[in-house]
């Protein structure tokens, strides 16, 4: 399309994608209803990226199914040239609790917000959009996994929207690593000669005392918590194998580094020294979340967007207050956003069974849409302004 004609009618030609986005309204809330009725969890989407994918090569994106040597994700392309642009799609869902992270929701904005980019693309402009079908983000990082497998290098920008309980163009998110435990030990009777044994269960215990005395001496914004997988067999055995996985999380990757693994891995190594139990461990490095970095430039044009729409945009509590996400792998590599869009009450917080009901509700198909528009919206401003994207690289290398 014309740099020049578009420029001069920037809110015309988003008006157009906002109105393409609601001409498809019905087709978008049943592709989010079918994906949300078929919860999947971390890379087990077969049937949810199967949706969105199909979704997006019926609407002509060349498809590449299975990248990453990943079976669930994709990536959906149309157009050629610059600047890249990517709307980036999640839909996996909680063990347990479904679509109570409203991942549903993501997955179809994504799909909408580059179908309406693909749709000007095809009067007369050079560019690409590009939706990048990502699962398991949920604890098992599958953009941690996909950012070193190089799917998002040659992108200008990657974005996308998470349902919430308020309306943010800004994301936090903590650095997040896994940490598996065993304490080895050895079994006795528990009655007749308990001092035969080494407990492991004493040993899991002690540590998380440990732990729960530590966290005075750590950062407010630190985070340490797990959950013991296995403590026994039997209440008259004394035991010889205990299990536990924790995820410690930090505002800063390097205090992770040099502060709290320290922190952590000492409480464990000294129960293994007070009970006489064999301390084995792994740190989850493979799949780390790292922290989000917020294009600023990209955000407030998104915040221009959103609010256009007729929601009030605020600033997180804190930057505590998102958990973490491997979106934040991707801000490392490219211009990111993760903005949140309210679809619930502020007293009902995700990865909850009140949220799941109302991801399916009027007021997250509302979301959907909006949140579609928005990123539709944010993408045209990238392609036609060269001072945008000029701003959001300078940002991102750090020359502004």
């Amino acid at each position: 399309m014309s740099k020049q004609r578009v420029s001069e009618n920037a809110a015309a030609i988003k008006q157009r994608a906002a109105d393409e986005i609601e001409g498809r309204k019905q087709e978008l809330i049943d592709l989010s209803l079918r994906i949300h009725a078929t919860p999947e969890v971390a890379f087990q989407e077969h049937k949810s990226s199967a949706m969105l994918a199909d979704f997006l090569e019926g609407q002509g994106f060349a498809l590449e199914r299975g990248i990453c040597e990943i079976e669930t994700a994709f990536r959906a392309t149309y157009g050629s040239g610059e600047p890249r642009i990517a709307f980036v799609a999640e839909y996996d869902a909680l063990p347990g609790v479904g679509h109570g992270c409203g991942h549903n929701i993501i997955g179809t904005a994504a799909a909408a917000a580059g179908i309406a980019l693909k749709s000007l693309l095809q009067e007369d402009g050079s560019g690409t959009v590009v939706v990048i079908g990502t699962p398991a983000e949920e604890a098992a990082g599958g953009k941690v996994y996909m950012v070193s497998r190089g799917a998002f290098e040659g992108l200008d920008c990657a974005m996308m929207v998470h349902p919430g309980n308020r309306n943010t163009f800004v994301a936090y998110a903590l650095a997040c690593l896994e940490l598996e435990i065993e304490f080895r030990g050895k079994a006795a009777h528990a009655a007749a000669r308990p001092e035969a044994g080494l407990n492991a269960l004493d040993a899991m215990v002690a540590a998380f005392s440990n732990l729960g005395l530590m966290r005075q001496q750590i950062r407010d914004s630190a985070r340490v918590h797990g959950i013991i997988t296995e403590g026994g067999q039997a209440v008259n055995v004394i035991p010889s194998l205990t299990k536990a996985k924790l995820l410690i999380r930090t505002e800063e990757d390097t205090y992770m580094d040099e502060a709290l693994k320290p922190k952590v891995l000492a409480c464990f190594e000294g129960a293994a020294q007070a009970t006489g139990c064999e301390l084995v461990h792994k740190w989850g490095e493979e799949s780390r979340y790292k922290t989000m970095r917020t294009n600023m430039a990209l955000a407030e044009a998104y915040r221009d967007n959103i609010e256009g729409l007729g929601r009030t945009t605020v600033m997180p509590e804190s930057k505590r207050s998102m958990g973490s996400t491997d979106m934040g792998n991707v801000s490392q590599v490219v211009p990111g956003i993760h903005p949140a869009i309210s679809i619930a009450p502020p007293d009902v917080p995700i990865h909850t069974e009140e949220f799941r009901e109302i991801a399916r509700s009027e007021s997250g198909h509302a979301g959907l849409l909006d949140g579609a528009k928005a990123l539709a919206m944010t993408g045209i401003d990238v392609l036609l302004s060269p001072d945008l994207r000029k701003r959001m690289k300078d940002e991102f290398d750090g020359s502004e």
